[in-house]
């Protein structure tokens, strides 16, 4: 009997277990196929242009044109120069507006386009969140937490906001701890808003970004800054698309 019983339970725990991961991996899956992205990987890179300001000024206008699976891309700005990552490796002219940023320029802003076709990446950790904001039943909300060594920030999270009514993410808050610890990121964290979903070629993807300070339970607090995309194409590129000039510095 005893036997019996321990087995009972052990089944029934296992039960649990997979019903949790399921529910998890559900989260990830419903929003990708949303999103359409295997039809998004079925092409082999994606250019646009993008304007992004903060505190009232511009912060960056660029074109930026990325391999859909994420591993290559270049920032081409208006006076030519540009900033080109190749996986963990960053090259950039030396006319680059602002030398100090580069690394920063060339994975955040794509990591935010790309953001809804990389939720099921390696390393990517799905938790529950009790969500207690006013209008919380209107989406489907979870957490995002990396396995130590995922990227160069691996103690970032993400709150995903996807709604209900398409599954498309409306919203994703967000600490940044590249350039400090996850205690000082958590005090000032923000909230990027996806708005203005456009069909290109059968994917949606949003033209106008809003970034806000966040606060939890409470949700989106004040605004302080935005994002126009435009011009956004499917293109086929060769390798002289992201190979540097032999001038070009680089970092990795």
């Amino acid at each position: 009997m005893k036997k019996i019983l321990i087995t009972v339970l052990i089944s029934t725990l296992a039960f649990v277990g997979c019903k949790s991961t399921n529910e998890k991996e559900g989260f990830a899956e419903k929003i990708e196929l949303a999103h359409q992205k295997q039809h998004f990987l079925s092409n082999e890179a994606i250019k646009f242009n993008i304007i992004l300001a903060f505190g009232g000024k511009e912060r960056l206008n660029a074109k930026m044109t990325l391999l859909t699976n994420s591993s290559k891309g270049v920032l081409e700005f208006k006076n030519g120069a540009k900033i080109i990552f190749n996986k963990d490796k960053v090259f950039y002219s030396s006319t680059i507006p602002n030398e100090k940023s580069v690394r920063f320029d060339a994975y955040t802003w794509e990591y935010f386009f790309l953001f809804p076709f990389k939720l099921s990446d390696p390393g990517t950790k799905w938790n529950t969140y009790d969500n207690k904001e006013e209008n919380h039943n209107d989406y489907l909300t979870q957490k995002l937490t990396f396995e130590s060594g995922t990227g160069d920030a691996p103690d970032d999270w993400y709150v995903v906001y996807a709604n209900k009514s398409d599954n498309l993410i409306e919203k994703a808050a967000y600490i940044v701890t590249v350039n400090g610890n996850k205690e000082e990121a958590e005090k000032n964290p923000h909230a990027i808003q996806y708005l203005d979903y456009k069909n290109i070629n059968g994917v949606p993807i949003a033209t106008k970004w809003l970034f806000w300070e966040w606060k939890e339970g409470k949700g989106l607090m004040k605004q302080i800054g935005n994002a126009t995309l435009s011009d956004i194409q499917f293109i086929s590129v060769d390798e002289d698309t992201f190979t540097p000039d032999a001038d070009f510095k680089s970092i990795s």
